[in-house]
């Protein structure tokens, strides 16, 4: 069987801060219906990299493809209309407005949008059932969202993420600062999402937890990819080695592989 097409490339993105070298060549694949982790140390460049290919920042080169076609997003709204969302690590959330505002935030439904009349009772409808299909269990959908625990506020991110996204969504750290139940809970969401056919990718500093919910991980080490991994095939170790560069790798071939490019 043929194997499926790339869903979102990078290739060979420069981005330099000054004299400082963030992003040296790097590469990065997604497949569709996949969640792929992509890991690094700090400085690695994998903010960088998700700022590029979300649309927050732009390249000095290389190329972004979306399903073999050569974009340039040119901001995170922009990136919507290629499929694109991104649940940031701060969740960018509007903390005095409920759940189901926050679903559409920025995106809201009118009854009279000449008047800024918001259709509520739609809104709100909409939102219950985004958050039924994810298993997101709320105590009040209408109470503001400040109210709610860490894993809550976090899964209407989610929630409003899956709800707008037709092909890939990136989570920054998404399970950052929340205890094991609320961990557990965004782990369980993400699988769910994936069973949407829509593929993650999941930027992660809990090696753990990567091969538990990852199908693939990339791993960028000063600004390069340097290896692959399919999660099946690899451990903790290997990962913490390819991201110390105690592994030695090498990022040459463009191909699937089971995960490492042996140097």
């Amino acid at each position: 069987m043929a194997e499926a097409e790339p869903l979102l490339e990078a290739r060979n993105l420069v981005k330099h801060y000054g004299q400082v070298l963030a992003l040296d060549g790097a590469n990065f694949t997604a497949y569709p219906g996949e969640v792929v982790a992509l890991i690094g140390d700090n400085g690695a460049g994998k903010s960088t990299l998700v700022k590029a290919l979300s649309g927050a920042i732009r390249a000095d080169g290389g190329d972004i493809l979306v399903g073999g076609k050569v974009v340039q997003p040119s901001s995170p709204l922009d990136a919507r209309r290629y499929g694109i969302e991104t649940v940031y690590q701060d969740l960018a959330l509007a903390p005095d407005l409920d759940a189901a505002a926050n679903l559409h935030l920025g995106r809201e439904i009118y009854r009279l949008r000449a008047l800024g009349v918001l259709n509520k009772p739609e809104m709100r409808r909409r939102a219950i059932a985004a958050f039924k299909e994810l298993g997101v269990e709320l105590p009040d959908v209408s109470a503001p969202v400040v109210t709610l625990s860490g894993g809550q506020r976090q899964s209407v991110a989610v929630a409003r993420a899956v709800a707008y996204a037709s092909e890939i969504i990136f989570m920054d750290e998404p399970t950052a600062a929340l205890g094991v139940v609320q961990r557990e809970r965004v782990l369980d969401n993400i699988k769910r999402v994936r069973e949407r056919g829509i593929s993650i990718v999941l930027i992660s500093h809990n090696m753990p937890e990567v091969l538990a919910v990852a199908d693939r991980v990339e791993v960028l080490r000063m600004g390069r990819r340097v290896a692959r991994f399919k999660v099946s095939d690899t451990n903790v170790d290997q990962l913490v080695g390819a991201m110390t560069g105690a592994l030695t790798t090498e990022d040459e071939s463009d191909t699937r592989g089971n995960g490492k490019d042996a140097a």
